[in-house]
């Protein structure tokens, strides 16, 4: 078991031998949808890629997860295939929110001899993704249609 300083000095390193093997911007949280974004996430159980629909209009946030919904065949068919859509995904802190992801099991970032799956399955699920929001992102924006 690590200590809390210890964990974040590994967690540190996991994601910076992350960004020196995979050099390159990630679109993230530079969506152009306020409160829409793409994330990874990393603990010593699993490995996500996730998109997260966090609009405080349930009304907005249920219109995206529903464009998303709506492209779900080309999204599995075209871009990737294993992913979980849950129009009401609820986080510790309490907040509902739309999430989609897809995730590996049995990883973590305490285990260095993981950090190339981890990274590996990071770069082509969230490669992945990008392609698919870069080629959709119009219609996915208007959510008014």
């Amino acid at each position: 078991m690590y200590s809390k300083e210890e964990s974040q000095k590994i967690k540190r390193e996991f994601w910076v031998a992350f960004a020196e093997k995979y050099p390159r911007k990630w679109v993230l949280y530079d969506t152009k949808i306020k409160d829409f974004s793409f994330k990874f996430y990393v603990d010593n159980k699993k490995a996500q890629v996730l998109i997260d629909i966090e609009q405080r209009s349930d009304e907005k946030r249920n219109a995206y997860f529903e464009k998303l919904e709506a492209l779900k065949n080309i999204l599995e068919e075209e871009f990737i295939k294993d992913l979980v859509f849950e129009k009401n995904y609820t986080l510790e802190s309490g907040k509902t929110i739309s999430r989609i992801w897809t995730e590996i099991q049995g990883v973590g970032f305490s285990n260095r001899n993981n950090w190339d799956t981890i990274f590996d399955f990071f770069f082509e699920k969230m490669n992945a993704l990008e392609m698919f929001y870069l080629e959709y992102d119009d219609f996915i924006k208007d959510i008014d249609s």
